[in-house]
């Protein structure tokens, strides 16, 4: 067991409708040391820990630098945490994992389900990173919750990719999710209503509370080996509501990773 590390991947170059999240990774830090909370997660697990390595916040210039140096921290450590950033960013982290892990589920939690083949001509854009995991099978299994966005052509991709869709409509946050290989959980914070993640580029009404999240997490039976928070958006932020829910989010997933 080589321990966990957290990397901050500053970059937002692939946002369609604004930019901001590159902003997010120190806030979130900020947020998670300030005095009006502390560090133990609801399980009375602290994460103030010798198995947890900081490695700080990397701005991106170049796309696929994103992968090399998460190929870099999975050297050091077996588990990395990424605080970002567009939901762009999750293609190259899973491209780095899937050399550490050839068998690999990811839980997304997001109102979008980002399995457009292309957007706007990339195809690299944060509305893409799903597509680009499952065609070319870094993932053996999809599971995505808080859907409420769905469109013909995404519809046609998850069956294309036999991507399990929960949508926000239909969800039951009682249901445990049980995974049998490897987990890498990717929260989109405008998973959460937007009256719980105002800082978010796309506000999409209708979406999961705070509680229902941190149940999920909680919930989930799985060996949980990588995560990441992307698409917290400080310049839309009220009171830095959501940096402090991203900040506990990051405590919950961490004690579930420990």
């Amino acid at each position: 067991m080589k321990g966990i590390t957290i990397q901050g991947i500053q970059f937002d170059e692939k946002s369609s409708y604004q930019k901001g999240p590159k902003l997010a990774p120190p806030l979130i830090r900020e947020a998670l040391y300030s005095e009006s909370s502390n560090l133990f997660a609801e399980n009375g697990v602290s994460i103030k820990n010798e198995g947890i390595e900081d490695k700080g916040d990397f701005e991106i210039i170049e796309y696929f630098d994103i992968e090399k140096i998460t190929s870099q921290h999975l050297g050091a450590a077996d588990k990395i945490v990424t605080l970002g950033g567009d939901h762009s960013i999750t293609f190259p982290i899973i491209k780095a994992f899937s050399n550490h892990y050839p068998k690999l589920d990811i839980l997304q939690i997001d109102a979008h389900p980002d399995l457009y083949d292309i957007l706007d001509g990339d195809k690299h854009s944060h509305a893409c990173p799903f597509a680009r995991i499952m065609e070319n099978s870094l993932a053996t299994r999809l599971v995505q919750v808080g859907i409420r966005t769905l469109t013909t052509h995404q519809a046609e991709q998850a069956e294309k990719y036999h991507v399990e869709i929960h949508h926000m409509k239909d969800f039951d946050p009682s249901i445990p999710f049980q995974f049998e290989n490897p987990l890498y959980i990717s929260l989109d914070m405008d998973g959460f209503d937007p009256a719980y993640a105002p800082g978010v580029s796309h506000h999409e009404p209708g979406g999961l509370t705070s509680r229902q999240v941190i149940t999920l997490i909680q919930n989930i039976d799985a060996q949980v080996v990588g995560a990441d928070i992307v698409e917290y958006n400080p310049q839309r932020d009220f009171q830095n509501m959501t940096a402090f829910l991203a900040a506990k989010m990051m405590k919950e997933i961490l004690a579930k990773m420990m």
